[in-house]
């Protein structure tokens, strides 16, 4: 992980703690995330608005009425450009296709900070995010040893080709390489949407009589593909990934064997964090990578809870959060 700290001394540290106090009041952070379907946002929304309110700033919310939009986060590029924020927090709805819109801002000179899913271009002030792989391959290790290493295991994945579903999908066949009892039925997207994770399970199960395993790439289509279960009155154990309130309930009441922390307070935390101190002279961390953690019905409790009721971490706290 690079820093920007070993390096400011005494007079350049005094220096900053005097621009801090010039600049420090009402700064306008635009959060930029991908839809309002996946509980999972909400709470990076919710972190982000935390840490600005702690700051002393405030938050501008950018979110597509349709889900994971590009042509609809684009306009809302052309919107903030011209109503000019302090900083941006931006999540791009599609990693590679949102490249120009990140270019725009950066002609703009508006300082942006990346989050979530890493933008395949542009400049960035930071990147907050968590390691997808590490995320896919500890969950389907959990789900595989709880099943004895065997059973017909089925993959619902998220948006083909973005970063993050590459990233858990191959974190996911890795743990199923590690499992040769383990035999994999299906592989098929729900775009991280809980309705069509919902009738993606339905179609699997009538074609497969026997479904031991769901690896689903975020905790909404691991709810979408429990409740289809449910109507079924079939049984699975069935993972998820993103840590959402709605996946520790599930795992509290034994629907959902785990949830892979991604942590999305933290990073709406940080990467509002950063945007802020970048703008009070302040350091900051150039990439911080959140360790991954499987929450299980033994480990819950830290994360259960309410949104509300979160503190963000420090700024000493997010080097040791970061796997890097």
């Amino acid at each position: 992980m690079k820093r920007k700290l070993g390096y400011m001394t005494l007079p350049l540290l005094m220096a900053a703690a005097f621009t801090t106090q010039a600049n420090a009041d009402g700064e306008t952070i635009a959060v930029f995330t991908k839809n309002q379907t996946n509980p999972f946002f909400q709470t990076v929304r919710v972190g982000a608005d935390n840490m600005a309110k702690s700051l002393n700033a405030k938050t501008l919310q950018y979110i597509p009425t349709k889900p994971d939009s590009i042509p609809e986060q684009l306009s809302q590029i052309e919107d903030v450009v011209v109503k000019k924020p302090s900083a941006i927090v931006f999540t791009p709805v599609d990693y590679k296709a949102m490249v120009p819109g990140v270019e725009k801002i950066n002609e703009a000179k508006i300082p942006v900070v990346n989050i979530t899913d890493r933008s395949a271009g542009g400049k960035f002030l930071s990147f907050v995010g968590a390691d997808d792989y590490s995320l896919g391959l500890e969950t389907a290790r959990f789900l595989l040893k709880s099943l004895g290493g065997k059973g017909n295991i089925v993959i619902i994945e998220g948006v083909k080709g973005s970063l993050t579903n590459v990233d858990r999908v191959r974190g996911f066949n890795d743990a199923l390489k590690e499992a040769p009892g383990a035999k994999l039925l299906a592989s098929q997207p729900g775009n991280y949407q809980r309705l069509q994770a919902l009738q993606v399970m339905e179609n699997l199960m009538q074609s497969n009589s026997q479904i031991d395993g769901v690896l689903a790439a975020n905790d909404a289509m691991a709810v979408g593909a429990i409740e289809a279960l449910d109507g079924a009155n079939r049984k699975a154990q069935v993972i998820g990934i993103n840590g959402t309130k709605e996946a520790i309930d599930a795992i509290k009441s034994g629907k959902l064997l785990a949830s892979g922390d991604y942590n999305g307070f933290a990073q709406g935390c940080l990467g509002t964090m950063m945007a802020i101190r970048s703008l009070r002279s302040q350091p900051v961390i150039n990439e911080i990578v959140l360790k991954p953690t499987v929450i299980t019905k033994d480990n819950y409790q830290p994360f259960n809870v309410p949104l509300e009721q979160r503190t963000c971490p420090t700024f000493e706290d997010a080097g040791k959060l970061s796997a890097k």
